[in-house]
């Protein structure tokens, strides 16, 4: 059997604020030891936090307006409400279960706070936010935004439990997103006792997040919070769930680019770093129309 082999499995580190309303676990990030990777860049998991109700509606928790450029951001809400808006148009509220996939490609100014209703009731937040790389010939594309809510990504039912295809491909069924390079993104749960065997192509670089739970992959168990990189090579691979379990399943073509990044921008060349920064100082970058 052409089995994937886990290369190791990461707990998850201690949290950090991204601003005064995101409390996450960075999992993995481009410019840090991890291996194989590649197309994806960096993942933040805000793992289940309750945030009181704000009483102040007019500065709700968040992150300001901000620049990125060279590749795009996905947001995934699993819990609570993010209120997003940036200077391509893009603008709305990702509510449980819906997906936010902004392309930042040549540069793009934007925000995310805590909804409104959600700052007014408070309540349970979790969220992924990743950062997809973007293919040299793609950096400098149009930014755009898409939108993708719960009801319009399949979901893929089987023995044991499912599958949400936000990306890709699952069992023939393809996913909500349109990508720029071949990537897999889907949300799995499991029910304690089921066993479930995936594939995903042997050229592909294989991430999972275990959200909930504890799982048995090919004999090593993993729980909550935990991330499994995978070596090169092989496609497939066996999940047990012991308990109820969720998780996120990453694969991805790798670009085999290189990467030169740096605060909000992650382009080829350093080059291509300080004219973003010379692109935005000199305010070439779009800013956020207000009302």
């Amino acid at each position: 059997m052409n089995s994937k082999t886990i290369k190791r499995i990461y707990a998850a580190p201690a949290k950090h604020w991204v601003g005064d309303g995101f409390h996450v676990a960075g999992m993995f990030h481009y410019g840090e030891t991890f291996k194989n990777i590649d197309p994806f860049l960096l993942m933040d998991y805000a793992s289940p936090e309750y945030f009181k109700p704000n009483p102040n509606a007019n500065a709700p928790h968040g992150v300001g307006e901000h620049p990125h450029r060279g590749f795009e951001t996905v947001t995934i809400a699993y819990q609570g409400q993010v209120a997003h808006k940036d200077a391509s148009g893009g603008e709305g509220v990702i509510a449980t279960g819906d997906v936010q996939w902004m392309t930042a490609g040549s540069g793009v100014m934007h925000e995310e706070f805590h909804a409104p209703e959600f700052s007014k009731t408070g309540g349970i937040f979790e969220m992924v936010q990743l950062w997809v790389n973007l293919p040299a010939k793609d950096k400098m594309t149009a930014p755009r935004y898409q939108a993708i809510v719960n009801k319009d990504i399949p979901v893929v039912a089987f023995d044991g439990g499912q599958v949400r295809v936000i990306a890709g491909e699952f069992d023939k069924t393809t996913g909500a997103a349109s990508t720029f390079s071949p990537i897999n993104l889907w949300d799995v749960a499991l029910n304690a006792g089921s066993e479930h065997e995936f594939s995903t192509p042997d050229t592909h670089n294989l991430l999972i997040l275990v959200r909930n739970g504890q799982i048995t992959i090919n004999g090593n168990t993993t729980k909550d919070g935990e991330l499994i990189t995978f070596e090169k090579g092989g496609s497939q691979f066996r999940i047990h769930a012991t308990t109820n379990s969720e998780l996120l399943v990453l694969s991805g073509e790798p670009l085999n680019e290189p990467i030169a990044g740096h605060g909000p921008f992650v382009m080829n060349t350093r080059e291509e770093i300080m004219q973003a920064f010379m692109d935005l100082q000199h305010g070439n970058f779009v800013r956020i129309a207000r009302d």
